[in-house]
């Protein structure tokens, strides 16, 4: 779970400028960049979610939040994503009603990810926490 610019990951906390072995932290260039976020994000099983800041943190080259949004944005239909299932740090949907929010929910729903009275999607349950075999 996110604690600011912290992580939770294989049930460890970690702080995005500290490295934990047991995840790989890789030097890439940004088409490498994009192979891993896709292999990432294809990765994440169905009823569990990601974060935008979860998958760039995997990829080894944090900060890049928004790279994963333009990811997700151009690549999701082309490469068979399972864009439903990344979401922001605080654990709700990004998307504004009407432009794609309600299909989301739908989808998350239909995968049995639960959203409380806020509309936000408890992390502590749901956080996809990889261990290196986990990821495709």
């Amino acid at each position: 779970m996110f604690y600011g610019r912290g992580i939770k990951l294989m049930n460890r906390s970690i702080d995005f400028g500290i490295i934990n072995s047991h995840v790989k932290c890789m030097k890439t260039s940004i088409g490498d960049f994009t192979s891993e976020a896709i292999r990432l994000i294809k990765s994440i099983p169905k009823g569990k979610v990601a974060t935008y800041g979860q998958i760039a943190y995997l990829t080894g080259l944090y900060p890049s939040v928004r790279q994963v949004v333009w990811i997700l944005h151009s690549c999701s239909e082309k490469e068979g994503l399972p864009w439903h299932r990344v979401v922001n740090s605080k654990g709700t949907i990004s998307l504004k009603p009407g432009k794609g929010y309600e299909k989301q929910l739908a989808m998350l729903k239909k995968e049995g990810v639960v959203l409380d009275e806020r509309n936000r999607i408890d992390l502590e349950r749901y956080l996809w926490e990889p261990d290196e075999d986990d990821i495709i």
